[in-house]
């Protein structure tokens, strides 16, 4: 994997993990902070950011 894709993956991941955590907070992206499923949704989107984060960085690593 070239050092621009896990670059790429990092920002990404990081900028979505941004976006379901201020969803999760104010409800204010997705759906109100009262609809419970748009709740699920924004943990699996934060678990997800971070399994992509944790992938990108291993990568980075790989290829320094």
């Amino acid at each position: 994997m070239e050092k621009w894709m896990c670059y790429a993956a990092l920002g990404i991941s990081g900028l979505m993990l941004l976006i379901f955590l201020f969803d999760l907070f104010t409800g204010s992206v997705f759906g109100g902070p009262d609809s419970n499923p748009f709740v699920t949704v924004d943990v699996f989107g934060v678990l997800a950011s971070g399994v992509v984060a944790y992938l990108g960085l291993s990568a980075l690593r790989d290829v320094k």
